[in-house]
């Protein structure tokens, strides 16, 4: 359920892809939020307060929070489904504190690089909270222009953090560390293993991996942002099929980002087309502003399509 790709060691440009799988559709709506938008953690008492620094594209999930964006610096950031089973997130203590749910909206408000958001993770306490009545497990892929990357998961009470350029692949469980050491029993990662064919996590993980490992450089920025969406075309699941437990989750829609030349893509699973925003040409507006993604009509760059709505969340 979900899988996200950053290709960073391509010489035109920084380009990332994600998808969403799941049970069933996450409603997703479009937002650009401007810098200087006031904030609430959305957890209480304890809530943090803050107000955005950097405006932002991103999409929310059943109107609860943001789960994918980028913003105006080339910083995005992914939340990623984690089994509850492995999660453990830091007890209640004396920081403030963000729901889960708007913990990609803190990070793409507040940070500029991937360095800056991992020197101040600890600064807040990320709050669990049923939504629509679910335990939610997830954890959080971040990346910048420069190719920095971060994964980050609430394991043993404590946001492990793994930081650096080679950290360019993240999909569901097991934990990172799980996946990595799956991934050197397969080729060319140290093993002798082709890449697998399931739709189960770890196997979209080593064929992610693979495909990456062997993308041709690029001539320019376009097919840059194609080649990561072909990479998670490739680890999508069509609908119907159904996992080894006859669960189904489908892919829904995939994401993209060009985070050199800071433009957002969007492309529903119900659509034969991919739409863009680019953030140069929002970065200094004041409203709102929301779009439909699974307009099916929506193609090319579907700046004019924004509209000035009231922040859901």
């Amino acid at each position: 359920m979900c899988t996200r790709i950053f290709w960073n060691d391509n010489s035109v440009a920084k380009t990332v892809s994600r998808c969403m799988d799941w049970s069933v559709s996450d409603e997703p709506e479009l937002w650009f939020v401007p810098r200087g938008t006031a904030r609430s953690g959305n957890a209480g008492e304890a809530s943090l307060a803050w107000t955005s620094s950097y405006s932002s594209v991103s999409v929310s999930m059943w109107g609860l929070g943001t789960v994918d964006g980028l913003n105006e610096k080339g910083l995005g950031a992914h939340a990623l489904y984690l089994d509850v089973d492995e999660v453990e997130f830091p007890p209640a203590d004396e920081r403030p504190a963000i729901s889960l749910a708007v913990w990609v909206q803190y990070l793409l408000d507040g940070f500029a690089t991937v360095a800056e958001a991992v020197a101040a993770i600890d600064a807040v306490r990320i709050h669990s909270q049923p939504l629509r009545g679910q335990q939610m497990g997830i954890h959080i892929a971040l990346e910048d222009a420069s190719g920095d990357s971060a994964i980050i998961e609430p394991i043993g009470g404590r946001l492990v953090v793994h930081h650096g350029p080679e950290y360019t692949v993240m999909a569901n469980s097991p934990s990172l560390d799980k996946q990595l050491a799956n991934l050197a029993n397969y080729r060319p990662f140290g093993g002798e293993l082709p890449p697998p064919g399931d739709i189960s996590s770890i196997d979209r993980f080593v064929r992610a991996s693979y495909f990456l490992h062997y993308l041709p450089e690029p001539e320019n920025a376009e097919q840059a942002v194609a080649g990561v969406f072909q990479l998670i075309e490739n680890v999508s699941v069509p609908y119907g099929a159904p996992y080894s437990d006859g669960e189904v989750y489908p892919t829904w829609w995939h994401s993209g980002a060009d985070l050199s030349n800071r433009v957002y893509y969007f492309g529903s699973t119900r659509s034969p087309s991919i739409f863009w925003i680019p953030l140069d040409g929002l970065a200094e507006g004041t409203e709102v502003l929301r779009l439909d993604p699974r307009d099916e009509s929506l193609v090319g760059d579907s700046t004019a399509h924004l509209a000035p709505a009231a922040l859901a969340f």
